[in-house]
């Protein structure tokens, strides 16, 4: 039983073998002012004022806070209706960038995985190094330990927590008003962010050029799947009917969350995803690292990208699938596939360097398989 809870956590809420550190305790704040002088001001003391996760302000969505965590990072707190919280969202800023400009860039946003936050793809990997040079803006959101990308169901009440909302409308929007994005986005995530990534790409035909989506469930209702779900919300305390609701009477819901069922919403976009196969340890892994039952969510990622693929296929919706075999469920795949996928994002976002993706894994290698269709 514990072996199934665990698999169902890595699975949605995207557990991975290496564990999330704690988000941010210090949250300082520095409204308005210089931006050069804020930059320059890292590391910051705490100064008060509001927090991330503290009730919602009145009102619409807003931008209520700003902080420069580095010389390129942008953290800004949002007050979301929505989700009914101060939800916080990383930027990373482009060269020449500032809220005055007079032209706008292009965006690219990176969703967490489950059981982590905001800070997870600057805190785990080199993505602000690896896109120093990129004229776009870098957009990672807040989504919640278990929020699964989604507008709760909560019993045909709705209401908080909206995320898909949050995300694609409040985020979308606060940015475009106020922080010079444009309208040609990409997106991509990992584990929980990967179904939220495919999803939201999907479900809003046209919004993203582009989708990425690493070791995620990219089908909701095949066999065994809605237990897997319902388990991983019960593994962070949250009512497992309250995210869709039953997965036989609330049929519609489960549906309209399903990426399987949205695919044909995926025409017109560029499509990558990529998962392990088997949970065994792969070229990535430390010799001698312990084995972790969310290397178990390799395999069943796998099962529903295929899945995906098929009706993809028979929708002649062209997409990229990279099924790599052996792989754990941690952060080197996931930043492997990124980077590999990386062509087709600045083609997308339509920036010089594009081109198809580019594995770095010999395509000879037993455990490599990149189909393309």
């Amino acid at each position: 039983m514990r072996s199934l809870l665990a698999l169902a956590t890595a699975l949605l809420v995207g557990v991975s073998a290496n564990p999330a550190l704690a988000a941010d305790p210090d949250w300082s704040l520095l409204p308005g002012g210089n931006q050069a002088a804020q930059r320059q001001a890292v590391p910051q003391r705490k100064t008060g004022g509001y927090q991330p996760w503290q009730p919602a302000l009145p009102g619409p969505a807003r931008v209520v806070a700003e902080r420069w965590a580095g010389a390129r990072t942008l953290d800004i707190l949002v007050s979301s209706p929505s989700v009914g919280r101060l939800l916080p969202v990383r930027i990373l800023v482009p060269r020449g960038w500032s809220k005055s400009a007079k032209r706008t860039w292009p965006v690219l946003y990176l969703l967490h995985g489950g059981a982590d936050d905001y800070t997870s793809w600057t805190r785990m990997t080199d993505v602000a190094t690896f896109t120093q040079n990129l004229d776009a803006l870098v957009v990672m959101p807040e989504a919640g330990r278990a929020g699964n990308y989604s507008d709760w169901y909560n019993g045909g009440r709705g209401g908080p927590p909206a995320w898909a909302r949050f995300h694609t409308y409040e985020v979308r929007r606060l940015l475009e008003i106020g922080y010079r994005a444009g309208t040609r986005r990409a997106i991509a995530g990992l584990s929980m962010g990967a179904y939220g990534a495919m999803k939201y790409a999907a479900r809003n035909p046209g919004m993203f050029r582009f989708v990425g989506a690493y070791s995620g469930i990219m089908a909701t209702e095949l066999p065994g799947i809605p237990a897997l779900i319902m388990n991983a919300q019960a593994s962070e305390k949250q009512d497992p009917l309250a995210l869709w609701g039953d997965p036989l009477r609330d049929r519609k819901i489960w549906a309209a969350n399903d990426p399987l069922v949205l695919a044909p919403g995926l025409r017109g976009t560029m499509i990558y995803m990529s998962s392990g196969t088997t949970s065994f340890q792969g070229p990535l892994d430390p010799p001698g690292s312990p084995w972790h039952p969310a290397h178990l969510g390799e395999p069943i990622s796998a099962y529903t990208a295929k899945a995906l693929d098929k009706r993809l296929t028979a929708l002649r919706i062209p997409h990229v699938l990279n099924l790599y075999g052996n792989g754990t469920h941690t952060w080197p795949y996931w930043t492997r596939e990124f980077k590999n996928s990386y062509p087709m994002i600045l083609t997308a976002l339509g920036l010089p360097g594009g081109g198809p993706p580019t594995p770095d894994v010999p395509p000879t290698q037993s455990d490599w398989r990149l189909t393309t269709s």
